[in-house]
């Protein structure tokens, strides 16, 4: 593969190098037959113009059939014990890998550190030939690595609303509607202070939730609306619900934009001496089995993020088998309501 992502042939590395297409052959393969320093001169050669050794040609499968066995990628922005922790990447990953072991399929999932790495770490993969295509997640708003990877020409499933992602097949949560929801269904029991702990705000899903939110309280009148820009861990959803438990009118109300930070919450809530729901009500994102442990268990958005998980690794496979695959919409987020909710105490 070349460096603008084209893919080279040994006729063009040998014409390139001067040599004999069988010289370049044998040098790629590392086979006799070739003197060293010969071997060494096309190496060099075919690096400068962007070739990486094909590791496993048998990771791109049979993408031109849709019957092959390739190789997914899918690289995460997150610190190694935070992912842990994490039930919803939990829940996608074992989603997607259902799918895979049915295809006798596989994935392979690498933590990075920012977006650049993650760039690179998918051009070498491609051009390696360690993957047949990637799922990308948590799409920014104009996301470099979505003209980085168009231009590669890597069969891309993004999970993440339309307007996040180019070119590439979008499946996605209608996160808006899930929201607005949520306000309303808080706004019904009484609450007119409502405050909405969120995840980072470069994230396209954070801001959509928070548009929704905010144009959701505007809808009903309610001017108490305050928002904590998290990362999504559990020590900072605690440190959010704790700055606002602690001022001097607190919100009567937290929505969560995920499981692990209300679960983090709640054991705040308790250490202040606050009582849930009766002194505050807490509503997650995310159900999950957490949810459902703490005591009282936390209402919660519900959706079957295991099958959103296979959903994209089916996707994925009809992008491989050549077919033309439109974007869609999967179920969205659905309130459950719990232990965790109720009216909120009288003025």
């Amino acid at each position: 593969m070349s460096a603008d992502g084209q893919r080279l042939t040994i006729r063009d590395v040998a014409a390139r190098a001067g040599v004999s297409r069988a010289a370049v052959s044998l040098a790629f393969n590392n086979k006799p037959g070739v003197s060293e320093t010969t071997r060494a001169h096309i190496l060099r050669t075919a690096e400068v113009m962007g070739w990486e050794p094909n590791r496993s040609a048998r990771a791109r499968g049979s993408r031109g059939t849709g019957a092959g066995t390739g190789t997914v990628g899918l690289a995460i922005r997150r610190p190694a014990r935070q992912l842990g922790l994490e039930p919803f990447y939990m829940d996608f990953i074992s989603g997607i890998g259902s799918v895979l072991t049915e295809r006798t399929g596989a994935l392979l999932l690498r933590l990075v550190r920012d977006l650049d790495e993650e760039i690179e770490l998918q051009r070498h993969w491609w051009r390696s030939g360690q993957i047949a295509g990637s799922v990308l997640v948590d799409l920014q708003r104009d996301d470099p690595r979505v003209p980085a990877l168009a231009k590669l020409g890597m069969p891309v499933i993004a999970v993440g609303h339309p307007s996040l992602t180019g070119p590439f097949t979008a499946l996605w949560t209608d996160d808006g509607t899930a929201v607005t929801e949520a306000v309303r269904y808080l706004a019904a029991l009484g609450h007119r202070s409502i405050a909405h702990v969120g995840g980072p705000a470069e994230l396209g899903h954070s801001a959509l939730r928070t548009e929704a939110f905010t144009a959701a309280m505007t809808e009903l009148g309610l001017t108490d609306a305050r928002r904590r820009v998290t990362d999504y861990s559990g020590d900072d959803g605690a440190r959010a619900t704790r700055s606002l438990l602690a001022s001097a009118t607190r919100p009567t109300a937290i929505m969560y934009d995920n499981d692990l930070m209300a679960v983090a919450g709640l054991s705040v809530a308790a250490e202040m001496g606050l009582r849930v729901p009766a002194d505050v009500s807490l509503l997650a994102w995310d159900d999950s089995q957490l949810c459902r442990l703490t005591h009282p268990p936390l209402s919660a958005m519900s959706h079957d993020i295991h099958a959103f998980g296979a959903e994209v690794a089916r996707a994925m496979y009809d992008v491989l088998g050549g077919e033309r695959v439109a974007g869609r919409q999967v179920p969205t987020p659905s309130l459950t309501p719990r232990g965790s909710t109720g009216p909120p105490p009288p003025p």
